[in-house]
């Protein structure tokens, strides 16, 4: 007989396949982007060179996504009813950040508020002191408290999970206050990996970050070596149809490349 073993996940894992589950019947037309990112990372060393407080690429392409949605705000609108958008003021952007529970490691989401409005000083300095939280199996985002109801999802059947799901994208103004309105996951950091990964989610709009590869580029009719940033981009064609989603992604380009904010 074959030896075997068998491994208990955290419960925060049921939430993660709830969601996959229930993101693939979006409709998210999917994108597979390349950013050069060159300029824009020389600024960050520059910046972190002369600055005593540090911020890094995530935090910066964080702030980017938050500032350039809002000049397109239907990219991260929910639908309600059969033809109508709820778009929000805010940019809330909701991150995964990998932490230890119990010697596992576990994404837990964390939702930066008002992305559109605050620093990417800001920005580094929340995402620094979730990666320094303490958590306990009672958590289940970062920096919120768990309520009460939200503990007993756990102890849901899987039906009933589902319906809670269902429910919440319904009803956008709860969806909004927990998890926000745009994703950002990005697996970029755990290795060079050239390619690029489609993540599943239930926002309107959500980025897969991959990693950031040199590779040859033509510069003013030249070939040299570039840092290029592979990029997944789902975004809800029942909220955004394809000319806006091109033009919302050019500027994207344009604001990544050139390095806003630097």
């Amino acid at each position: 007989m074959t030896n075997y073993k068998t491994e208990l996940f955290p419960d925060s894992r049921i939430a993660s396949i709830d969601v996959c589950e229930i993101g693939k019947h979006k409709h998210h037309i999917v994108g597979l982007l390349e950013f050069d990112v060159t300029d824009s990372r020389r600024k960050i060393r520059e910046y972190n060179k002369k600055n005593q407080t540090k911020i890094s690429f995530n935090a910066w392409l964080i702030h980017v996504i938050g500032k350039t949605i809002k000049k397109h705000e239907t990219a991260s609108s929910y639908l309600i009813g059969k033809n109508n958008l709820m778009i929000f003021d805010d940019i809330n952007i909701s991150i995964i950040v990998e932490k230890k529970l119990d010697g596992t490691k576990v994404p837990f989401p964390l939702v930066i508020e008002k992305v559109n409005e605050i620093s990417i000083e800001s920005i580094a300095a929340k995402i620094s002191m979730a990666k320094n939280q303490e958590l306990t199996q009672k958590d289940i985002t970062l920096q919120k408290k768990a309520k009460q109801a939200e503990r007993i999802y756990y102890l849901l059947p899987r039906f009933l999970r589902l319906l809670f799901w269902k429910y919440l994208l319904k009803h956008p103004k709860f969806a909004f206050n927990r998890m926000g309105n745009v994703a950002f996951t990005s697996i970029g950091m755990m290795g060079k990996i050239n390619g690029w990964f489609i993540p599943i989610s239930v926002h309107p709009i959500c980025f897969g970050i991959g990693s950031i590869i040199k590779k040859p580029a033509v510069i003013d009719n030249e070939i040299a070596i570039r840092e290029i940033l592979n990029a997944s981009i789902l975004i809800d064609h029942d909220v955004m149809d394809g000319a806006p989603m091109a033009r919302f992604i050019n500027e994207l380009r344009t604001n990544i490349e050139n390095g806003l904010n630097l």
